[in-house]
């Protein structure tokens, strides 16, 4: 689903924040994206999302060449990636619904459809009163979840997620994580970028390690009973 192959990344005039990265992500994988601040894990999410382009390398989703698209092609690109954001990013002026619903609207979807779709989104996730809510009277859990919504709302093919946790309190990011683990089951490919070891160690089966824009580990486990709720 994911390949990238001696993938390096050059800002001006002379920072490297990416070095020869060669990765491969399965369909249906969770994988974690873990290393310190400065580590090149955000700059990683950005070149899957063809915000920004490798100095460097190739890189494949689901067998594309994303480095070669055109505008149109890294319109089509984005709208099979769900992006969620430690910072939620929702418009505060609009309902958890409209938010949500907003997403699908942007590329195409009629609005009577994208409502009900939205609605039956939240509704899945645990949000069927709050649906009319404004951000902003959201906890910080329930509004990472009108994100979540948001990112699944045209049934992408991966979710990439940066620091979806970091300013929720542990209830809250177990949840989260709950909510991942279920989107997986209907084969979405996740790949959350984290800091949060204790995290990491709960729910990661696939831990990619960065330092320093490379990668210093791959590591598989099997999941430990109980992690997943």
């Amino acid at each position: 689903m994911i390949q990238l192959f001696h993938v390096t990344k050059t800002y001006p005039p002379k920072s490297q924040a990416l070095t020869d990265v060669h990765l491969e992500i399965g369909k249906g994988e969770f994988v974690f994206l873990a290393g310190p601040s400065g580590a090149g894990k955000t700059t990683l999410l950005k070149l899957l999302f063809r915000e920004e382009e490798p100095t460097e390398g190739r890189i494949l989703i689901d067998g594309k060449n994303i480095t070669r698209l055109n505008s149109r092609g890294i319109a089509r690109l984005r709208r099979e990636i769900g992006l969620v954001f430690q910072e939620f990013k929702l418009l505060p002026r609009l309902s958890a619904l409209e938010n949500v619903a907003l997403a699908a609207e942007v590329v195409g979807m009629p609005r009577r459809e994208s409502q009900t779709k939205a609605y039956q989104l939240l509704r899945e996730i645990g949000l069927r009163d709050r649906y009319d809510a404004k951000p902003l009277t959201l906890s910080g859990g329930e509004q990472q979840r009108v994100a979540i919504a948001r990112a699944l709302v045209n049934d992408p093919l991966i979710v990439l997620a940066d620091e979806p946790t970091g300013n929720l309190d542990a209830e809250a990011a177990d949840e989260t994580m709950r909510l991942f683990l279920k989107i997986r089951e209907n084969g979405t490919t996740i790949l959350i970028a984290s800091h949060d070891l204790e995290l990491i160690k709960r729910y990661g089966s696939r831990v990619i390690a960065l330092r320093q824009g490379r990668v210093a580990d791959d590591l598989h486990r099997v999941q430990q009973e109980g992690s997943v709720g």
